[in-house]
C-alpha cells in the first residue's frame, strides 16, 4: 500500500550526551545503536525516522538539540536518519522562528536527504500570542504538526478535525508539494476508535492529504482495521500528485461534505457524520452540481470504500450510520479515469 517509514518517537536517547557531546541512545532500549536500526530498515526497503526537540531538553526530558543544531544534524546523517521530527519544548516560542530554520540549514549541510518536520506551528497555537506565518514555515520544514497531540479516542480525532474545519481558510493554501499540514497520527487500529469511526478518520486524513503515520501495533491489529489502512484507492487520494488539501464546502448539522481536486481532471468528494445525534443510519445526499470545481455534469463516480463504480450521475446517495463517512472518485464523463 506504500507505507515505507518506521518513525522513532520520544525517549529513544540515553539521558546524558556522550563525553565529545554528541547524542546517544539508550543502551538497554538500542543495545545496538541507532545506525544499526537504520542499517536494518534500510535492508528492508524501509526509511528510519527519529525525534529530536529544539530546545534544552525534549518533552520526555531528554537531551535536546538546542546549541547542538550542528552536531546533532551531522550524527542524524551519520547513522542514515531518513527523517527528524523536530518538537518544540522547553524553549522560549519566540525564538522557534530562529531556532527552526536554523536546524533545518544544518540538517541540509549534512548532504543527506532528511525529511524535516516540525512541530513549530502547534506551539505557536498553543501560544495564541504569536501569530503562525505559514508561508516562513513552508520554505524551512517538509511537514509540521499544527495543533494539540491525538488522544486514542473518538473525541480527540474529531476535535481534531472540528479545529482543521474552522480553520481551513489558513491551512488549505500553506500545504502543498514539498509542505504538509500534518493533523497527527492515524489511530486507526488502536483501542479507542470502533471501525466506523476508524474509516472516518482514514477519509478525513486522506481528504486533507495529511501524512499517514500509523501508530498501532501491526502484530495484533484486527484485520477490518487494516484493510481500512490498506484501501489502495483512498491513499490515492491521499498521495496524489496534484498535492492538493481538501477542504470542507458545506456542513449542515453533524454533516460535513468535503472536495479534494485530484490530478487526473477529477476530484475527490467526502461525506462525514460526525456524531450518533441522530442515533441510525441517515440518507445523505451528494449534490454533485453544487461541488466546486468539478464542472458540470454529468460526471462518472466510484466509490471508493465499497469498491464500486455507480455509473455516470448527477447526484448520488450516502447511507450514513453514526459516524459513518463515504469517499467518491468523481469525474466528468467525459474525462472519465477510474
Amino acid at each position: 500500500a506504500g507505507y515505507n517509514r518506521v518513525n522513532i518517537d520520544d525517549c529513544w536517547a540515553a539521558k546524558e550526551r556522550a563525553a565529545d557531546g554528541s547524542l546517544q541512545a539508550n543502551a538497554t532500549r538500542f543495545p545496538h545503536g541507532i545506525k544499526y536500526l537504520a542499517d536494518y530498515m534500510h535492508a528492508r526497503g524501509l526509511k528510519l525516522g527519529i525525534y529530536g526537540d529544539v530546545g534544552t531538553q525534549t518533552c520526555g526530558g531528554y537531551p535536546g538539540s538546542l546549541n547542538h543544531f550542528k552536531q546533532d544534524a551531522q550524527t542524524f546523517a551519520d547513522w542514515g536518519i531518513d527523517s527528524l521530527k523536530l518538537d518544540g519544548c522547553n524553549v522560549d516560542v519566540a525564538d522557534m522562528s530562529t531556532l527552526y530554520p536554523e536546524m533545518g540549514a544544518a540538517l541540509n549541510a549534512t548532504g543527506r536527504p532528511i525529511l524535516y518536520s516540525c512541530s513549530w506551528p502547534a506551539y505557536l497555537v498553543g501560544s495564541k500570542t504569536i501569530p503562525t506565518n505559514y508561508t516562513l514555515i513552508g520554505i524551512y520544514c517538509n511537514l509540521w504538526r499544527n495543533y494539540d497531540d491525538i488522544q486514542d479516542s473518538a473525541s480527540s480525532m474529531l476535535g481534531i478535525l472540528d479545529w482543521w474545519q474552522t480553520n481551513q481558510k489558513v491551512l488549505v493554501p500553506a500545504a502543498g508539494p514539498g509542505r504538509w499540514n500534518n493533523p497527527d497520527q492515524l489511530i486507526v487500529g488502536d483501542f479507542g476508535l470502533s471501525l466506523t469511526q476508524a474509516q472516518l478518520q482514514m477519509t478525513a486524513w486522506c481528504m486533507l492529504a495529511a501524512p499517514l503515520y500509523m501508530s498501532n501495533d501491526l502484530e495484533t491489529i484486527g484485520q477490518d482495521f487494516a484493510d481500512i489502512l490498506l484501501n489502495k484507492e483512498a491513499i490515492a487520494v491521499n498521495q496524489d500528485p496534484l498535492g492538493h488539501e481538501g477542504y470542507m464546502y458545506q456542513s449542515q448539522g453533524s454533516v460535513s461534505w468535503y472536495v479534494k481536486p485530484l490530478s487526473d481532471n477529477a476530484a475527490a468528494v467526502a461525506v462525514f457524520m460526525t456524531s450518533d445525534s441522530i442515533g441510525s443510519a441517515t440518507d445523505v445526499p451528494v449534490d454533485l452540481s453544487a461541488v466546486p470545481g468539478i464542472g458540470t455534469g454529468p460526471w462518472t463516480v466510484r466509490d471508493l470504500w465499497k469498491h464500486q463504480n455507480l455509473g455516470t450521475v448527477t447526484n448520488v446517495t450516502a447511507a450514513l450510520p453514526p459516524y459513518g463517512s463515504a469517499l467518491f472518485k468523481v469525474t466528468p464523463a467525459a474525462h472519465t479515469v477510474l
